[in-house]
């Protein structure tokens, strides 16, 4: 049995263009590290929420505003000044939410592009992220890895009428408008700076995570700009590397599948997709979605 699994996790990971194996133990015990290394998350004081009314998952589509006040009371500017957090809100920007639109790419935004992945690795966490699947032989240096971050992450493919609308980033961390309904929007980052524009209304959530410190998970109803999210799940109070990294850890290691992780103890389930009507290198398979998946 054991074998087979080797055997099936090996098959999994050279099916999207690695060749490695990586056992659930492993994923837990790297996911545990990320967390304590991830130093520039959210303390109490930087970041104050106001979660309010807490609804049954039944109620999810309901589409009634059950809050009355905002979601986040306060972040603290000096959170905001962190490198890879200025780096995250440079891109935030860049995107035409709907699909079926073309997006335009200039060079300066390309540089963004660069600029977050960098930062990202300059952090403890990114370093250890790139050092776990280096010893794995799934990268043989930073610059490739940085290089696979970047097409799996930023490169564009279509989810509507056969334009490049889309990519992985914009999704998970941006968020689309695809059939009137708003897909993808998994950032805590995008959430307060929309909420704070006046661009998006918190209705209530679905799920409040276990643990009593930053990062935690919460699913959450709300209307973003006229368009409502049944569950918006998201990591609350992590860093920009920390999201990117557990992202990306799972993505490469359970392609299109549900990985468990372990955070300060507590187990989550991280549910990834792969985009397969358009792949980039070797056959690799672009992220199509990433998120906390709540009960």
């Amino acid at each position: 049995m054991k074998v087979t699994l080797i055997l099936f996790l090996t098959i999994t990971l050279i099916s999207q263009g690695y060749s490695a194996s990586v056992s659930d133990a492993e994923i837990k015990s790297l996911s545990e590290t990320l967390y304590k290394l991830d130093h520039n998350r959210a303390t109490a004081s930087e970041l104050v929420i106001d979660p309010q009314t807490l609804i049954s998952s039944s109620e999810t589509g309901s589409r009634n505003d059950h809050s009355s006040r905002p979601m986040f009371k306060q972040v603290s500017s000096t959170l905001l000044s962190k490198p890879t957090y200025k780096a995250l809100l440079n891109l935030l920007d860049n995107y035409r939410r709907v699909t079926g639109e073309v997006e335009d790419v200039p060079s300066q935004e390309v540089q963004e592009q660069d600029t977050f992945l960098q930062q990202t690795m300059n952090t403890d966490v990114g370093r250890e992220l790139y050092n776990f699947l280096h010893s794995k032989g799934v990268y043989s240096s930073q610059s490739e890895f940085i290089q696979d971050l970047k097409m799996m992450w930023f490169g564009l493919y279509s989810r509507s009428s056969g334009k490049l609308d889309s990519s992985g980033f914009e999704h998970i961390f941006v968020g689309e408008i695809k059939g009137g309904k708003v897909s993808g929007f998994h950032n805590w980052l995008q959430f307060y700076l929309n909420e704070k524009q006046g661009l998006l209304n918190y209705y209530s959530h679905s799920f409040n995570g276990p643990w009593s410190t930053y990062p935690d998970v919460f699913g959450m109803q709300f209307e973003w700009d006229g368009y409502f999210k049944e569950v918006g799940s998201a990591i609350i109070g992590c860093s920009p590397e920390f999201d990117l990294a557990i992202y990306s850890l799972c993505y490469i290691t359970r392609p299109g599948k549900k990985c468990y992780v372990s955070l300060g103890g507590q187990t989550l389930g991280i549910q990834t997709y792969t985009w397969d009507n358009s792949s980039y290198g070797d056959g690799k398979k672009y992220i199509a979605s990433a998120y906390p998946a709540t009960p």
